[in-house]
């Protein structure tokens, strides 16, 4: 984006600059502003999806309309892993985009990538769908992505993919420039159906509940096919069960490799990990393994993903800039603090990386449910009792 250095004339005075000399070296005010697309999918609800990284830590968005209309929008959710957010704007006179079935989508199909590159808003471009189901690229933690050659540039992330009939396909994301920042033909794009199911829970949670299975597992290659007597060239070979796990009650063992599920043939282990992290907790999971040569059908239902640390911010304001993590060692639970930003609301609330959380307002607290409601109970202060080293005292943080 681009940077507006705020500068006021009168720091060019000389005798301005004498008078308040030693303070030109304080920080002057920057506002940095960025552009990005977004798509209108919800005309009635004015909602409208974008890129998590065209919004990520803005204070204010703006959405300027095809006639040049702006609007504040607000965020609605936003996630990260997938690089999908949702935004909320007033306006009785939207249109929205009819949705394409990515799933039908097809390598040589035409497409029309539209958005706003270097600010040129309602910039068209076309081309082609060059390939489907890239993974691994190292650009978001969940992709399934879809390769274009239409002309993908700066400013388009977030912008719609569509096909010839005007149905959006995909969200573009990202391209791949060689050292520099222009086009060269690879573009990739978020199916929309992988889109669909994160937006539904972003707008009803404001965030997306992944669901876990507790497996560990990696790609069936030719030599692990051959050692295990299959003929078999793609899979997923299932390295390790997590205990009591959802796919520990469904019966999964190490060893089985997974060629279905849901009907869907399973090509990879980041096609299963996408597979199983848009899934909703509780959702049925029908899982066809073959183990020992013999072909098993399992069910599973996936459950909540176990959350292992949480931001100060999301418990209290008052914690902003801490990072709490759960661990359990030999049965016992227990909280540390891992994380202190120097300077932050924590760290002068007295907090300290390293500290063992013995317990909230004076109740025992071991998990982060425990101290999520302790927090919540909370009126208006916070009394810690860590242990610091060889050290427990209490911290007030008011």
């Amino acid at each position: 984006g681009s940077i507006d250095v705020q500068n006021h004339p009168l720091m060019n005075d000389p005798l301005f600059r004498r008078f308040f000399k030693g303070f030109e070296n304080l920080p002057q005010r920057k506002e940095v502003k960025s552009l990005g697309s977004g798509v209108i999918i919800d005309a009635d609800a004015g909602y409208i999806v974008t890129n998590h990284h065209v919004i990520e830590g803005a204070d204010e968005i703006a959405v300027t309309l095809h006639d040049g209309q702006q609007l504040q929008a607000k965020i609605v959710g936003s996630d990260s892993e997938a690089d999908v957010a949702i935004l909320k704007v007033e306006h009785d006179d939207l249109t929205h985009i009819p949705f394409a079935d990515s799933s039908k989508v097809r390598v040589g199909d035409f497409a029309v990538a539209i958005g706003n590159p270097f600010g040129l808003g309602q910039t068209v471009t076309s081309g082609i769908i060059s390939a489907l189901g890239r993974t691994g690229l190292g650009i978001e933690g969940y992709e399934d992505f879809i390769q274009t050659d239409a002309s993908i540039n700066p400013g388009n992330s977030g912008g719609a993919l569509v096909n010839l009939r005007g149905e959006l396909v995909g969200i573009n994301t990202a391209i791949l420039a060689s050292g520099g920042t222009g086009n060269v033909g690879i573009g990739f794009a978020i199916p929309i159906n992988m889109v669909r199911e994160l937006t539904s829970q972003l707008i009803e949670y404001g965030e997306v509940r992944r669901g876990m299975l507790g497996v560990i597992m990696q790609n069936l290659t030719p030599e692990l096919a051959q050692a295990f007597g299959l003929d078999l060239h793609q899979g997923v070979v299932i390295s390790q069960v997590v205990d009591d796990s959802a796919a520990d009650k469904a019966g999964l063992k190490a060893g089985d490799v997974v060629s279905n599920i849901n009907g869907v043939p399973v090509k990879s282990a980041s096609a299963m990990r996408n597979m199983v992290g848009l899934m909703r907790v509780g959702a049925k999971m029908e899982i066809v393994v073959l183990r020992d040569g013999d072909e098993k059908k399992l069910t599973a239902y996936i459950e909540d993903e176990v959350e292992q640390s949480i931001a100060g911010e999301k418990l209290n304001p008052k914690l902003a800039g801490a990072i709490i993590e759960s661990h359990d060692e030999g049965g016992n639970s227990f909280l540390v603090v891992s994380e202190v930003s120097r300077g932050s609301a924590a760290w002068n609330g007295r907090l300290r990386k390293g500290d063992l959380i013995l317990s909230v307002n004076r109740a025992p607290v071991k998990t982060l449910g425990d101290i999520k409601k302790m927090v919540k109970l909370s009126d208006g202060q916070i009394l810690f009792n860590v242990q610091r080293g060889q050290t427990a005292l209490f911290i007030l943080i008011q």
